[in-house]
């Protein structure tokens, strides 16, 4: 799993056979205990294998290459068949595997592993405990007219001396 993201509720996936390419949002249905990426354990559920059938949020990503119309393209209807490319050494509560960011998903109407994921929806979050460990020489360096060590000491309930 070296270098490579879990992903998280939010995440924003694709199809090759999008006649427009257009994207859908990851709901994580099936786990309710496991966060990544989320201080407060509220928003970044771990997406895993168990994320079968209609777990997007509008559940389509446009007109489908692969239900041609006449001269024009089926809506597509989005529903996860099976993922590959997940991480197996990991089994979560739901007896689901983590889905990493090069996971594929298998659509009934598509080829196998046509979904993508094109953002894995983790974001940075900085806490207090990044702060604290922070380097305030190099803080000062990157931001001068920050004092990193009055910040930290005001962080820490540390009155500031008076000059």
């Amino acid at each position: 799993m070296a270098k490579k993201y879990v992903v998280v509720q939010g995440a924003i996936l694709k199809c090759e056979f999008s006649v427009e390419p257009q994207t859908d949002i990851l709901k994580v249905l099936t786990n309710s205990k496991h966060y990544a990426n989320d201080y407060e354990a509220e928003k970044k559920l771990i997406a895993t294998t168990k994320e079968i059938g209609q777990t997007l949020e509008k559940n389509t990503f446009g007109k489908c290459k692969k239900q041609p119309s006449g001269n024009d393209y089926l809506p597509c209807k989005a529903q996860i068949m099976i993922w590959s490319n997940f991480y197996e050494k990991v089994t979560l509560s739901n007896n689901g595997k983590m889905l990493l960011e090069d996971s594929k998903g298998t659509c009934p109407m598509g080829a196998p592993d046509c979904i993508s994921i094109l953002r894995h929806g983790q974001q940075a979050e900085l806490t207090k405990n990044h702060i604290m460990v922070a380097n305030p020489f190099i803080m000062n360096q990157i931001n001068p007219l920050l004092n990193m060590g009055a910040f930290q000491n005001e962080l820490n309930g540390i009155p500031e001396v008076e000059k």
